[in-house]
């Protein structure tokens, strides 16, 4: 394992002018060379990590070796644009059966769609097996962009995030606020992927079963809140406008009827931003319009650990445009503006996660030539 010690946050500060965080840290390099990594999740007991890559490949990393292995199986995936093999999470009984959930774009008729599966992992075979399709979004469409495809999984339920795959109609017919697809959502399912009795919209005739709530553009980060086990996610905006929200039973969330972002075709405000009694349901955090200092997200944590204790209970959240992490102050729904991890280190963030045994933070980047990182508190 490589190891960076140098302390980065007094030196980025000083190059850039960037104000001292509230910790300091070191950053230590695990892995190199991953090409295209999209989410990773931790193995119980030895802080192993398993992760994906866009490519359509398990790779596991080891930690007592420092070795990351490629596993054989995965579901045929489209990589296509913004498609590949996407979140990965474990099953809450896993310790007794080794199950897994992915997602990923895939081919259906009519073009492509985000895919909800599970398979079985075998560590000393270096496979994943029995891999089913639980839940495929729909409609299918002829675009390789906008999947989502973030996954949590709470109280005997799994809730996925997904994509409007790029619809650039902003009015009242976007594809976000049709009831009948799960596009533009989040949805819930059990954990077999059939459809919970007592989700939102099960009664209401023409609109799909699934969705828990709508009217969201582009989720790629998603947690469960330590405390309130409140659904947290983050979402890309168009043109700036990206959001932090606070996931709500049958709320509508307002793309694109209400928005703080830009069309990015002709820089024009295309819709109000929300209001008091629109109807929508606000976000908690909100970025304005343009992309000089944006938030386009990709993974995202609360902070629970014991290394850096001036961060507990702070929101961490990737940023692959702008390149940190934002470290957010949270207190009950509201959020503050963050600190600026990585800020200047050139890495965009495609995941983040604090590790269960040490509290450090672990930062998967993005990339064809991406590391594995670990944020530990700064020695000296």
């Amino acid at each position: 394992m490589m190891k960076t010690t140098a302390t980065l946050t007094a030196a980025i500060a000083l190059m850039t002018g960037a104000p001292v965080l509230a910790q300091s840290y070191d950053v230590e390099t695990l892995a190199e060379g991953l090409d295209q990594p999209w989410a990773m999740t931790f193995l119980p007991d030895g802080g192993d990590i398993l992760m994906t890559a866009k490519g359509g490949t398990f790779l596991l990393y080891d930690a007592g070796s420092g070795e990351v292995s490629a596993l054989d199986g995965a579901p045929d995936v489209s990589t296509a644009g913004q498609g590949g093999l996407l979140d990965v999470a474990l099953a809450p009984d896993f310790a007794d059966n080794n199950v897994i959930y992915m997602t990923w774009a895939g081919s259906v008729t009519g073009g492509t769609t985000t895919h909800l599966g599970r398979g079985t992992l075998d560590t000393e075979a270096g496979t994943v097996t029995e891999i089913e399709t639980l839940f495929q979004v729909s409609p299918g469409i002829d675009s390789t962009a906008h999947y989502g495809s973030r996954i949590v999984i709470h109280d005997g339920h799994i809730y996925m995030g997904t994509g409007d795959r790029a619809f650039k109609d902003f009015g009242p017919d976007h594809i976000a606020q049709d009831l009948s697809s799960e596009n533009g959502s989040v949805i819930r399912l059990r954990l077999d992927g059939t459809v919970p009795d007592d989700n939102p919209f099960v009664d209401t005739q023409g609109a799909a079963p699934a969705i828990w709530s709508y009217g969201h553009r582009n989720i790629q980060a998603m947690t469960l809140h330590p405390d309130t086990s409140e659904i947290w996610l983050a979402e890309h905006g168009e043109a700036g406008g990206d959001e932090i929200n606070i996931v709500a039973r049958g709320e509508n969330f307002g793309w694109p009827l209400a928005a703080y972002g830009v069309d990015y075709r002709t820089g024009e405000q295309f819709a109000p931003t929300h209001q008091d009694a629109d109807g929508f349901a606000a976000p908690a955090y909100h970025w304005g319009p343009g992309r000089d200092d944006h938030f386009p997200p990709s993974g995202m944590t609360f902070y629970d650990g014991d290394a850096f204790p001036d961060w507990q209970g702070h929101l961490l959240v990737g940023n692959l445009f702008q390149q940190y992490i934002g470290v957010f102050p949270v207190d009950g729904a509201q959020v503050s503006d963050p600190e600026r991890v990585l800020d200047g280190a050139g890495y965009r963030i495609r995941d983040v996660a604090v590790g269960p045994e040490d509290g450090y933070i672990y930062v998967l980047t993005d990339g064809e030539d991406a590391p594995l990182l670990r944020l530990v508190p700064a020695q000296g």
